[in-house]
């Protein structure tokens, strides 16, 4: 939706080429900031920005009120001298909001013949052809109202083209006499061919301008002239007489506005002004546009699931594509110009339906049918809007009618389902749609010529409010996924932190049970030996007792042999700290007094060992019965006078060893025995190796290796 569309009025001259209007060379940066800033200040009154009058001025008559200061007078050809007021302070800035108009017929080889002419005087000195000057008699001229706007009558075809000259005379005196350095003359809107500047001299008409190269763009860009200061300098005792010729196609519109003539420096802000909402917004929008739509287009290349971004960069390129005319040096050739207009305006169709589409992405459901209808009829009236089909049509009329109907219906859907039931970015977007709608209105109207014919077009302006609006759906939807995530991030930990108190309340369970399990499988463990040891025992001992079989010496050594059962089990429990020395002495305390009465002589030698980190209650429950057997064989059966302990220091494993000098046995034959078996079977469970060695009359030696570590103690624990 930019600036409404050009007429192509010169692009019907059948073989006449016009050169593009050059680009200005700067535009100055604070003009730039304050007309912007001005815009932003005041959007409302942007219509009448480039429009305030510093001192109204007819052409040939004075203002209405004349002002207090000092008057001249002046003499005009055209009646009596009239006062001319002071312009006041700022300089000598004068409206025309009359002038005098005269007109020529022309053919088509005239008016190439007048632009040919202009042609080859450029620069150089010389007169124009008598027969393509302003009418010399007074009675051609007549008064008329600027500005002026012709409404389009007919469209006729190029070999139907007829044309007619416009000569606009305006005079300029200076206020009270003072005549600035440079005069300038200045124009917010020529809708018309090609344009001319004229100024009376003594020896004719000379022209100080011609827009042949601009002429394809001057609907949009503001009229400006500098005079030659030569021709200044000549006309300070009196006024200047200007002519502007105005070349436009009988039948056909055109628009031309009032003249602003005065001192260059005091008419430069409005022209820099009036460009800058003209040209440069429009400019620097699309450039803006462009750098988003990239932006979108790559965050749609990384999340394709969302094609509101994809909608979004293909409305960029359309209002890109729409705005050419801002960007570009338009086509020379007839055909081409053509083709150029007719792909700008049916791009606007596209760029409204590529935005309504991104608009309904925010709504709460799809609108598959809306969409496919609006699509086709946009392919239909571009399709059917292209210059090969002929000229039985206006095509550009056709264009502003379906791009009417894509805008109205188009923002009255989306309208509506913002207020039932859209987001509230939808209905920002829709509210925004619905500002461009009323200023595509004003911009229609403007281009048809309906009203207010020295406005700026809103478009560019409308733009920026629509982008705004999509801009604000984006960093909502933006800042609503970051509130959802911090949501989610808080719901998240919140599970955590319950779980995690379930999980220590489970953990707290497991090993409550754990330890039960454990009391009850030590509970189980002691009882079991103390069932097989101290039990059997003391049932052997009570059944000799009451069968009067057992002597009472046996009755004591018996018992005897209980009590020490009972303090090995009893010293299992007390903690050792891993430490297998202290537990071997332990043993030693226990059973030394035993041995000594049993006859038998104790060599201790044991050297410091490392610590066994699985050497738990169990286990040394275990090595102390192994060592129990192996003492207890030495002393009852072995007949042995002398006893060794050694420990040593193997590395990855530690030894203990039990020597004897007692009688000994065929190991081989008692190798079956359950007593053996039980002693395998413990060293087993440690996850050691028991060894014995012995042959009669040479004493017994029973070697214990133990492993300093132990890797699989979980599933020894299991097995004991």
């Amino acid at each position: 939706m930019s600036a409404s569309s050009r007429p192509a009025a010169c692009a019907r001259l059948a073989g006449e080429t016009c050169v593009p209007a050059p680009r200005r060379a700067s535009v100055p940066v604070a003009t730039l900031l304050r007309a912007l800033l001005a815009l932003l200040l005041t959007l409302g009154l942007l219509p009448l920005a480039a429009g305030q009058a510093v001192q109204p001025v007819q052409a040939t008559q004075a203002a209405t009120q004349p002002a207090p200061q000092a008057q001249v007078s002046r003499a005009s050809p055209l009646g009596p001298a009239r006062p001319v007021p002071d312009a006041g302070p700022g300089g000598g800035a004068q409206r025309a909001t009359e002038a005098e108009v005269a007109t020529s017929d022309w053919t088509q080889d005239q008016l190439k013949a007048w632009w040919r002419a202009l042609r080859v005087m450029d620069g150089r000195d010389g007169a124009l052809p008598q027969a393509l000057l302003p009418p010399s008699d007074d009675a051609a001229w007549h008064r008329v109202s600027l500005p002026e706007v012709q409404q389009r009558e007919a469209t006729g075809t190029a070999g139907d083209a007829r044309f007619q000259m416009r000569w606009y005379r305006v005079r300029y005196a200076a206020p009270n006499g003072r005549w600035p350095t440079s005069v300038a003359l200045y124009m917010p809107r020529l809708v018309a061919l090609a344009a001319a500047v004229l100024v009376k001299t003594d020896d004719g008409w000379r022209p100080v301008f011609d827009n042949q190269s601009g002429a394809r763009e001057q609907w949009v860009r503001p009229l400006w002239v500098v005079l030659p200061s030569a021709l200044t300098e000549i006309q300070q005792a009196r006024e200047i007489e200007v002519v502007i010729a105005v070349p436009v196609m009988q039948a056909g519109y055109y628009s031309v506005s009032s003249v602003w003539l005065g001192a260059r420096e005091d008419l430069e802000p409005k022209h820099d002004r009036r460009w800058v909402l003209q040209i440069g917004v429009p400019q620097a929008t699309g450039l803006t546009l462009v750098t988003l739509g990239l932006f979108a287009l790559v965050l749609w290349l990384k999340r394709r699931e969302d094609p509101a971004y994809l909608l979004f960069s293909l409305a960029t390129v359309a209002w890109l594509v729409r705005n050419l005319h801002y960007h570009l040096d338009l086509p020379r050739t007839r055909d081409a110009l053509e083709w150029f207009w007719w792909v700008t305006h049916a791009s606007m169709a596209w760029v409204m339906l590529l935005t309504f589409l991104f608009a309904l992405r925010f709504a709460r459901q799809r609108f598959a049918r809306f969409e496919r209808g609006m699509g086709l009829f946009v392919l239909v009236s571009s399709l059917a809007s292209m210059p090969m089909w002929g000229r039985g049509f206006d095509a550009l009329v056709l264009l502003h009618i379906c791009n009417a109907v894509v805008g109205l219906a188009g923002t009255a859907f989306v309208a509506s389902i913002a207020w039932r039931q859209g987001t509230r970015e939808l209905r920002v977007m829709a509210a925004a749609l619905v500002i461009g709608v009323v200023l595509g209105v004003h911009d229609l109207g403007l281009l048809a010529g309906w009203w207010w014919p020295e406005h700026v077009y809103l478009m560019p302006f409308a733009t920026l409010v629509i982008l705004a609006s999509f801009l604000y759906a984006v960093q909502y939807r933006y800042i609503e996924a970051l509130r959802g995530v911090e949501r989610a991030n808080e719901e998240l930990a919140q599970r955590l932190d319950e779980q995690s108190v379930e999980l220590r309340a489970q953990h707290d369970k497991l090993r409550e049970a754990e330890r039960q399990q454990a009391l009850l499988l030590e509970r189980q463990r002691i009882m079991q030996d103390m069932h097989d040891g101290l039990g059997s025992s003391l049932l052997s001992a009570m059944v000799a007792v009451e069968q009067g079989s057992m002597p009472q010496e046996q009755v004591v050594g018996v018992l005897r042999e209980c009590v020490d059962d009972l303090r090995l089990v009893i010293d299992s429990l007390e903690p050792v700290g891993h430490d297998l020395v202290s537990l071997l002495a332990t043993m030693r305390y226990r059973l030394g007094k035993r041995l000594q009465l049993g006859g038998l002589k104790l060599e201790w030698d044991v050297h410091d060992l490392p610590p066994l980190d699985w050497l738990e209650p169990p286990d040394a429950l275990h090595v102390l019965r192994l060592m129990q057997e192996a003492l207890t064989n030495a002393l009852k059966h072995a007949r042995a006078t002398r006893v060794r302990v050694v420990t040593r220091d193997l590395g990855r494993r530690v030894e203990i060893r039990v020597e004897d000098d007692g009688e000994g046995f065929d190991v081989g034959a008692i190798s079956q025995g359950r007593g053996l078996r039980g002693l395998q079977r413990r060293a087993k469970v440690l996850g050691g190796l028991l060894r014995v060695d012995s042959s009669p009359g040479h004493g017994t030696v029973v070697t214990l290796r133990l492993p300093v570590a132990r890797a699989d103690r979980e599933a020894v624990l299991q097995q004991g």
